[in-house]
């Protein structure tokens, strides 16, 4: 399906950028579940097309999905991809590994939305109860930010120096698959580390019931998912970028205005189990955030630095982002 894409620095970065044409092609990345709506709403309801154009702007947008934030930021750094969108976890890994180079930098939030630890294994209550035997299944091992807050919350419930108490028990798998693989009963997996709305469909089995939320963990709420680009093209495409803010913040508005159709548009794009009353719940939550303005990721550079899983200097977790994610 042929779009129009592209991502916004509003905040004089255009003054700055090199004299180059903009580029008629964006390759943008995106994973599963409803942590992705603004996209899917950019994407079905032509947001893209319609701010390009406005701007005398022609390009395509080559749409590709992931399973996880790794795989995508490999396809980053080896030019196969422009822009990523993932959890904070792999954000942060790919911004404090390039910094030296091709300064990777977040460009905005998609959601924040709890996160939660979904287990069948009925022994198993807390953290403290998961042995060998028990397989935790989330998008990425180490790097995702399932994995991440895994991390946090052993080191909070198990005591320093245990946050990687549980790193053995985690199997790199997709949310779809995870879904199946926890339900079905027939595999190792006997705990999903998801997202919304996958967690949710889990936890209306009887045999389902939470252990972690990672609102808990990191003490509040958290930026889940985000965008992420290298410097170069955020600041050689200025009017690029521009368009993608503007169709980012329309698709805020339209979520937070209109979530029945907002749903409806969800469920018409992608498959679900879930009825068209759950996934306005989901959307509505009070617990959810849509805005591309991130909250909570101070917590995850902290830890990260500290763990040694990042090497930075920098204290600031603002720092982290261009200037696109603070409008106003």
């Amino acid at each position: 399906m042929k779009l129009r894409l592209s991502l916004a620095l509003a905040f004089g970065l255009a003054t700055v950028a090199p004299a180059l044409a903009e580029v008629d092609t964006l390759r943008m990345a995106r994973q599963f579940g409803i942590g992705y709506l603004p996209l899917t709403l950019i994407e079905e309801q032509g947001l893209l097309e319609k701010h390009a154009k406005e701007a005398g702007l022609d390009f395509k947008t080559e749409w590709l999905r992931f399973t996880g934030g790794s795989g995508m930021n490999e396809a980053l750094l080896s030019g196969n991809l422009d822009i990523a969108a993932g959890g904070v976890g792999p954000a942060l890994t790919i911004w404090a590994r390039t910094q030296a180079n091709l300064k990777v930098k977040g460009i905005a939030s998609l959601d924040s939305m709890p996160l939660y630890l979904v287990t069948t294994a009925p022994e198993v209550k807390e953290l403290k109860d998961f042995t060998s035997a028990h397989k935790i299944a989330l998008p990425a091992v180490k790097t995702s930010i399932q994995a991440i807050t895994l991390q946090m919350g052993a080191e909070k419930y198990l005591g320093e120096g245990q946050h990687a108490a549980l790193d053995a028990f985690t199997v790199s798998m997709g949310h779809p698959d995870a879904l199946l693989a926890l339900m079905g009963g027939q595999s190792e997996i006997v705990a999903h580390f998801g997202a919304p709305p996958f967690q949710d469909q889990e936890l209306k089995d009887p045999r389902a019931h939470k252990v972690l939320d990672s609102y808990d963990v990191v003490g509040g709420p958290h930026t889940f998912n985000l965008i992420w680009g290298k410097s170069d093209f955020v600041e050689g495409n200025p009017k690029t970028v521009a368009v993608l803010m503007a169709a980012m913040e329309e698709a805020m508005t339209f979520i937070n205005e209109n979530p029945e159709e907002a749903a409806k548009i969800w469920m018409a794009a992608e498959a679900t189990n879930l009825s068209e009353e759950e996934v306005i719940a989901l959307i509505t939550d009070p617990r959810v955030r849509w805005s591309v303005t991130p909250e909570g990721i101070g917590p995850y550079l902290e830890y990260m630095s500290r763990a040694g899983l990042i090497t930075t200097d920098v204290t600031d977790w603002k720092e982290t982002f261009f200037p696109t994610a603070f409008p106003g």
